[in-house]
């Protein structure tokens, strides 16, 4: 959501966002899934448990990345940036209610906490995109 706001407020194409999108969802996931990867050794996990967790990881979040990048080629520039917010905050909602309902704690606290934090992300990329396209491009 950070990453399309941001590049929408620097005025970046959607091949650009795309590229970028694309470029998260391979090389930040592999990352991403790497740290889980050996975290998940460091809990002496047995090796199996090890390797289905890091290929769920990196699937999940690969297929999320690609739905982003589906919104991005379907809707123009200003919608896509909005369905791209509507679509990730919902999904950040419904993964934190199923967390605090997992955790016994409140939904409603977690969501509002979660999607405050977001808010903020979301927020600070656009600035950043609005000072790229003022001082940069």
């Amino acid at each position: 959501m950070a990453l399309i706001t941001g590049l929408n407020a620097a005025n970046a194409g959607k091949a650009s966002v795309v590229s970028a999108l694309l470029i998260a969802a391979v090389a930040d996931n592999l990352t991403d899934s790497l740290s889980v990867h050996m975290y998940q050794e460091s809990e002496r996990l047995q090796q199996h448990e090890v390797f289905i967790g890091t290929i769920t990881n990196f699937g999940t979040r690969l297929l999320v990345c690609l739905s982003f990048v589906l919104i991005i080629a379907i809707f123009p520039r200003p919608s896509a940036t909005i369905w791209g917010l509507v679509w990730g905050m919902s999904l950040l909602a419904i993964l934190t209610c199923i967390l605090a309902r997992y955790r016994n704690v409140s939904a409603i606290s977690e969501v509002g906490k979660h999607l405050g934090v977001a808010t903020a992300i979301i927020l600070v990329s656009q600035s950043v995109g609005h000072w790229i396209a003022r001082h940069v491009i």
